[in-house]
């Protein structure tokens, strides 16, 4: 296929390592290419006065969207929330993430959520520093993960890991995603759509477990509220791997201290750092770990072979990997 963009300098201010940086300096052939540190502001002011492309640790912000010659910024992350403004549509840019790198992981944290729910971590945790054998009524009676239904809210990389995991774990796998798919994934039972009447509701009414890993835009801004929480199941648990803002928290709170819910976990908050002062830290049957998981060995050569990628993709005019669109415009 005949290029249709040339890339001639990049700016990239990601913290990799020496030899990271050769594998990133030759994803981009000949291109003049600049490395700044995140905050030497005066070292990316000057480049982005001439480069076409530019590969961030973090999110753009104005200086990018004021850059001449600017055609595509990569954001070396995931939830690109940060990034999807109007300005950057209305500029027509071209802005990529890391999605998926970290996904396996993120999955796996999703379910250390899950079986500290399941298995009352925390009360078992107590009984043995206080050395009381069997001191949690009716622990026999609590059923396992095996059986119960696992709702999952987005199925992007991170949806499709923990769907996986859900079906190795003998649950049943239920999935709402932006848009209907023609064929059913191996490891879904069911599969609604943003185009399903009632998708989410749906969804609610049958789990048991309920997972987030939807992208946060407009529309998903408080996708869990007082309504939501009303409709789960009194002995069902949410787990938030998506973004603090997906989940009312005041409404989550209520929900947990009134009972309406069995439990739930988070991973993610709004704001962050979580305020000392927030209910959360100690609400009922609540887990909360500080928007932190443990790495995937590779996550930094994963991000590299995806931005490798893109730039072939870039170069000859095809569809980026992980590019964000208008829906997932986020102004609040």
């Amino acid at each position: 296929m005949t290029d249709l963009r040339s890339i001639d300098a990049v700016l990239a201010t990601v913290p990799y390592t020496d030899d990271e940086l050769t594998q990133l300096r030759a994803a981009f052939g000949e291109a003049e290419f600049i490395w700044a540190a995140a905050d030497d502001d005066a070292a990316i002011r000057a480049a982005l006065e001439h480069v076409d492309v530019a590969v961030l640790e973090a999110d753009l912000d104005d200086r990018h969207l004021a850059a001449p010659h600017l055609k595509w910024v990569h954001c070396d992350h995931a939830g690109l929330n940060r990034s999807a403004r109007p300005e950057v549509f209305q500029r027509g840019l071209i802005v990529t993430g890391s999605a998926g790198r970290s996904a396996p992981a993120l999955a796996q944290h999703a379910f250390y959520f899950a079986l500290s729910l399941t298995y009352q971590a925390r009360e078992l945790i107590r009984d043995q520093e206080a050395r009381v054998w069997r001191g949690i009524p009716d622990y026999f009676w609590r059923p396992a993960l095996w059986g119960q239904t696992l709702g999952i809210v987005g199925y992007g990389s991170t949806g499709k890991e923990m769907a996986a995991l859900g079906r190795a774990f003998g649950m049943r796998v239920v999935v709402l995603r932006r848009r209907p798919v023609d064929e059913l994934p191996p490891s879904v039972d069911d599969m609604l759509s943003d185009a399903d009447e009632d998708g989410l509701g749906r969804l609610i009414d049958q789990s048991d477990v309920i997972m987030l890993a939807t992208p946060l835009t407009d529309r998903t801004h408080h996708l869990f509220g007082d309504a939501e929480f009303r409709r789960m199941k009194p002995s069902s648990v949410l787990i938030n791997l998506a973004r603090g803002p997906v989940v009312d928290q005041d409404a989550l709170v209520r929900a947990l201290e009134t009972g309406e819910i069995a439990g739930a976990a988070s991973d993610v908050f709004s704001p962050e750092p979580l305020p000392r002062e927030s209910p959360l830290w100690h609400a009922p049957n609540f887990y909360l770990t500080p928007h932190m998981t443990p790495r995937m060995p590779d996550k930094t050569q994963r991000s590299i072979d995806m931005i490798t990628e893109n730039a072939r993709r870039y170069r000859g005019g095809e569809p980026m990997l992980n590019q964000i669109t208008p829906d997932d415009m986020y102004t609040r």
